[in-house]
């Protein structure tokens, strides 16, 4: 029926572009998790009245997620692209588009993590800081797990966001739905791909936001 319906489809082209927007996905939601994180707790930790209090290390984390969550993706884009060639060998293709998705999304959610930990009880941490737990302790034992809904929501919010960054990255021969649609139906004027690409890539945000809504209910004990 679909073949019908979009008769100038090719469908093996859309099928390895639908692969190539996944593989950006998940890899560049990977790291950002990790980076994310990362960044979130230095954030957290290095504020004002917090365990590792320092306002040189608070200012400058800031300054550099400010900059990067501020700069337009597509810009970003191309001021990397000598970084991307050194770490790739390329600027094209959907291995080169991981570094600026990751890059322009981890200090977002970076945000998003400081966001979160910043919303925990501070009873919480004064309980465990009277128990004798070490800061480290903290971190990892009380900090982290009580922030894991905030955690998860953050990044649902984040990949759907990524994967409107991997039709962006695409314009410019990333791969994935954006080439595809760019290339095989915008500039060919074949509104079939244009609109399997559109539909595709609802389709990814749907499966995403459904996965993030049932993990964070799951997570959260409220």
């Amino acid at each position: 029926m679909l073949h019908s319906l979009f008769p100038n489809a090719d469908w093996s082209e859309l099928w390895q572009a639908v692969l190539q927007t996944l593989y950006m996905t998940v890899i560049s939601i990977a790291a950002t998790v990790i980076l994310g994180i990362i960044l979130g707790l230095l954030l957290f930790v290095t504020a004002k009245g917090n365990m590792f209090e320092n306002k040189i290390v608070y200012k400058c984390v800031s300054a550099v997620v400010n900059i990067f969550r501020s700069i337009p993706f597509i810009i970003l884009i191309i001021l990397l692209i000598p970084l991307t060639t050194i770490l790739v060998g390329t600027m094209l293709g959907s291995t080169a588009a991981l570094p600026a998705l990751i890059v322009g999304s981890a200090p977002f959610y970076a945000r998003l993590v400081e966001i979160g930990l910043r919303e925990i009880d501070k009873g919480v941490i004064e309980a465990a800081q009277a128990m004798g737990a070490s800061k480290w302790q903290i971190i990892w034992k009380v900090l982290l797990p009580e922030s894991l809904p905030a955690l998860s929501s953050g990044i649902t919010v984040t990949a759907i966001a990524l994967v409107g960054f991997t039709a962006m990255a695409g314009v410019i021969g990333a791969g994935g739905l954006g080439t595809l649609a760019y290339n095989e139906g915008y500039e060919r004027g074949n509104s079939d791909v244009t609109i399997l690409s559109t539909i595709c890539i609802l389709i990814i945000v749907f499966i995403l936001q459904f996965i993030g809504d049932f993990i964070t209910k799951k997570l959260d004990k409220r």
